[in-house]
């Protein structure tokens, strides 16, 4: 919705395309305003979870379908239930990276290491190509020192897998689904909007040195 697609007159979505019922290039649906395309998702995702059980390579039929159009991307973004389910596997087999938006808040620490165990399963088990790109600290208040000590606590625990861009609190990010915009197109001079552009350069930044790092 905050791509400006209307996730309730979606002819196909996500849905389908798991459970084999179109491909990706019938899916998918451009962004208006985004410059982006979106394979949407509804109401219907939630029924696919009972659905994956029963059928072959249940983990990854997303890899399967974006495999047919990969080439057609510079990035393919996958957005992840926060909880381990087949969605969030199939998202993890698929992907070659992880980024992790977290909240500076101890519960949110208390998740992390279930999620880095999680990611080492799966690199080990079922997705070699795997890792984590980085952490994104995420609507962050640097009024708050229980933050600021999490803040500190990642940075000495994970070192340079800590993104050093931070995505403040911002009200005009949250104002821009409502309108059916990205953020950093709703309003781009916002510190919201900022933080994601200057993100999004350190993103392509750490994917350049990977690709150019031996193997």
């Amino acid at each position: 919705m905050g791509s400006g697609v209307d996730k309730r007159a979606l002819p196909l979505s996500v849905y389908d395309v798991l459970l084999g019922q179109a491909s990706i290039a019938q899916a998918r649906q451009a962004s208006p305003k985004g410059g982006y395309e979106v394979l949407g998702a509804n109401r219907e995702l939630a029924g696919a979870e009972v659905e994956l059980v029963d059928l072959p390579a249940r983990e990854r039929r997303l890899k399967a379908a974006l495999a047919e159009v990969g080439t057609a991307y510079d990035f393919v973004l996958v957005d992840c239930p926060p909880s381990l389910s087949l969605l969030t596997l199939n998202g993890l087999c698929a992907a070659h990276g992880v980024i992790v938006p977290m909240q500076c808040e101890y519960f949110a620490l208390e998740g992390l290491s279930d999620l880095v165990n999680t990611i080492r399963q799966v690199h080990a088990n079922l997705n070699p190509e795997l890792e984590i790109i980085g952490l994104l600290r995420v609507m962050f208040d640097p009024r708050v020192t229980l933050q600021q000590q999490v803040s500190e606590q990642l940075k000495a625990h994970f070192g340079d897998k800590v993104f050093e861009t931070v995505i403040p609190r911002n009200v005009r990010l949250a104002e821009a689904p409502s309108y059916g915009q990205p953020g950093v197109v709703f309003d781009p001079a916002s510190k919201g909007a900022q933080a994601f552009v200057a993100f999004a350069h350190e993103t392509v930044a750490r994917l350049g040195r990977r690709r150019a790092t031996p193997a």
